[in-house]
Order: C-alpha cells, then structure tokens, then sequence
C-alpha cells in the first residue's frame, strides 16, 4: 500500500521499521544511534572527497587500517583521542553543535 511520496514499509509481520526501532529501544538508545551514524558518515564523505584510502589514512594518521575499517563499518567505537588523530590529517576537528 504505497503512494507516491507517501510510502509505507510494511515488513513480513506488518511494522514498519520505524513502529519496531520504537517499540525495542529507548529515544536515548535511537538518538545516539543516530548521532553515531551521523559521525561516520560524515567522517566517511572528508576521507572521500579527499581521495584518500584508509591504507593511506594510516600513514598520515598512525592508526592502523583495520581500526579505520571497523570504525567506518560502524563495528566499533573509537576513542576521541582516536576520531581525533584520523581527522587531523583530513584537515577536520569535531564541534559541539546544537542538534537539529
């Protein structure tokens, strides 16, 4: 049952994933998933318009490739200390910003 520019997910059992995320966790639990996915994208999209790949995100950074990887996938959460290394060389700093 969709409609163009209105369109309803229904799964097998009939939710949406929107009714099932609220339904399982908590508005803190969704908002820092959120925030997460946020960062990682936009840490994703400095590293591409750069033109640089994680083995040379390494070299610049001094953190190891497979730890770029797992952050990027969303696999692990790294420390500030090290979101901060990665993003030096990328000429990019984190900011305290309201939320939308």
């Amino acid at each position: 049952m969709s409609k163009k520019n209105n369109i309803k997910h229904e799964s097998a059992i009939g939710r949406s994933w929107e009714e099932f995320e609220k339904d399982v966790y908590t508005a803190d639990e969704i908002r820092e998933s959120d925030l997460r996915v946020s960062l990682i994208s936009e840490f994703i999209r400095a590293r591409d318009e750069l033109g640089i790949s994680q083995k040379k995100l390494e070299e610049l950074s001094g953190v190891k490739q497979p730890i770029i990887a797992r952050m990027e996938k969303g696999y692990s959460n790294p420390q500030i200390e090290t979101v901060l290394k990665l993003l030096a060389p990328m000429g990019k700093t984190l900011a305290i910003v309201p939320i939308k």
